[in-house]
């Protein structure tokens, strides 16, 4: 299964705050980008231990949906 997964810069603690959109409550950190996606894995994993494939489906996860990330050029992004 694939999961979007967000990771903000904590600028008081430094490091990353991760947070999974599909998966309520889902929340790791790290210090790096790495290490922080690392720890999102794991806690994805820990995460769906718990929960059953009706759970999962009642929650809105889908697991025949793919999920793939592009990048645009913005004058933002400068």
């Amino acid at each position: 299964m694939r999961f979007v997964v967000v990771l903000e810069r904590d600028e008081e603690a430094g490091g990353y705050n991760v947070t999974v959109p599909a998966l309520p409550g889902c929340f790791t950190q790290g210090d790096s980008v790495d290490q922080s996606l690392e720890r999102a894995k794991d806690a994805i994993a820990t995460y769906l231990e718990e929960e059953t494939p009706e759970s999962l489906r009642a929650a809105g996860v889908d697991p025949s949906v793919l999920i793939e990330v592009v990048e645009v050029a913005s004058p933002l992004s400068a």
